[in-house]
């Protein structure tokens, strides 16, 4: 695939993986992402890596350098420059958080699928083994 074209905001609301990666360029890669009711993706920072999220579904608690709070919902847009921690968290306890990001360079493997957060903690951890 030479690039990515889609209805991004149905891939984000169809998505029920914790992470998916949709396209994977030199430069940037496109994920879409899934919180079950409470879960947040945990407080992380990414030295060399720019990150845009978008809200598609859901009402979150976004912070940065864990003081830093803001309530955030659908359509909302967050970027998060390198070298800041960032954490979001579903504020809702019954509904799923629907979001898309775009990594800035990428962050994953290609095709990444973590369909769990537990997953995604495992597989980060044999990575910097």
């Amino acid at each position: 695939m030479t690039g990515y074209v889609g209805d991004i905001e149905d891939e984000t609301l169809k998505n029920g993986f914790f992470r998916k990666v949709l396209f994977t360029g030199k430069h940037a890669q496109l994920v879409v992402m899934c919180l079950p009711p409470g879960e947040e993706i945990g407080d992380e920072m990414h030295k060399a890596v720019d990150q845009f999220f978008r809200i598609e579904q859901g009402d979150a608690k976004f912070i940065f350098n864990e003081k830093e709070t803001h309530e955030v919902g659908n359509g909302d847009g967050i970027v998060v420059p390198a070298g800041i921690f960032h954490n979001i968290i579903n504020a809702s306890k019954t509904k799923p958080l629907k979001l898309y990001t775009v990594y800035s360079p990428p962050n994953h493997p290609p095709g990444t699928v973590h369909k769990t957060k537990a997953e995604a903690v495992k597989a980060e951890a044999a990575k910097h083994k």
